[in-house]
């Protein structure tokens, strides 16, 4: 009998508990570092909703039904000044256009069940797409997805609550809870770029972002995110044309 040392391995026997957990578990554990982000901003949010004349039940409206992050901070100073539904609808777009590129790579063919589906596409956010795209296949599954979603959400929802009930003691001009967002966005960012087997893709990205930021700062998002996809698709025939192909 012949025994591989490396099946003694701590990162090993790690590895093959963490598979092997409950998924709902897995979730939370791969959920939490994203969440501990998402509750300042949810708070935020929150006392936005205040802060701008609206009921505190608002703030679970936004959350629950919204559950766009950025759109849902732009949407609360809207509602507020009665802006028509039709600008609101253009708006929603023009912000969310991003996801357009998201389901192009995003696993959902992991998701059983049509339930279920429909909510990981509603769901889908720049934090869960992340995640997705960037963990383990094989501890990433459907159930993980969804449920990771589920968690990101409530984290959202529970922030957004907190922040409305508990902001007539919470400052207006109160400094740093904007800045969660951004610090998240970097966190991912490097976990993104540590899973890449190059710099290639990241340094893509970077300047075209850069040179979108140059062009027209009001309108990074859009050019940034669609000359990043035509280069990659440049990329990808350059990259096939060189593999060999056998006779």
């Amino acid at each position: 009998m012949v025994i591989d040392p490396a099946s003694f391995s701590t990162t090993a026997v790690v590895d093959h508990d963490r598979r092997h957990s409950p998924e709902w578990r897995r979730a939370l554990q791969a959920s939490l570092p994203v969440g501990i982000g998402l509750v300042p901003l949810g708070i935020a949010l929150g006392v936005l909703v205040v802060q701008q004349g609206l009921n505190p039940w608002w703030a679970m409206v936004f959350t629950s039904l919204i559950y766009a992050g950025s759109l849902e901070f732009i949407a609360v100073g809207m509602v507020a000044t009665l802006t028509p539904l039709p600008y609101i609808a253009l708006t929603a777009l023009l912000v969310n256009f991003r996801h357009v590129f998201y389901a192009l790579s995003f696993p959902l063919d992991r998701v059983k069940g049509r339930l279920a589906r429909f909510y990981s596409m509603f769901a889908l956010t720049d934090e869960a797409y992340a995640m997705s795209v960037t963990g383990d296949r094989r501890s990433m599954t459907g159930r993980v997805m969804v449920y990771s979603q589920l968690y990101l959400h409530a984290y959202w929802i529970g922030g957004a609550i907190l922040g409305a009930t508990a902001a007539q003691w919470i400052p207006e001009n109160i400094v740093g809870l904007d800045f969660a967002l951004t610090a998240l966005f970097v966190v991912l960012s490097i976990e993104a770029v540590r899973a890449q087997s190059g710099f290639a893709v990241p340094a893509i990205a970077v300047s075209c972002a850069l040179i979108a930021r140059l062009v027209d700062a009001e309108h990074m998002l859009p050019i940034a995110m669609g000359a990043f996809v035509s280069l990659l698709v440049v990329r990808y025939h350059v990259t096939r044309r060189k593999v060999p192909t056998d006779a």
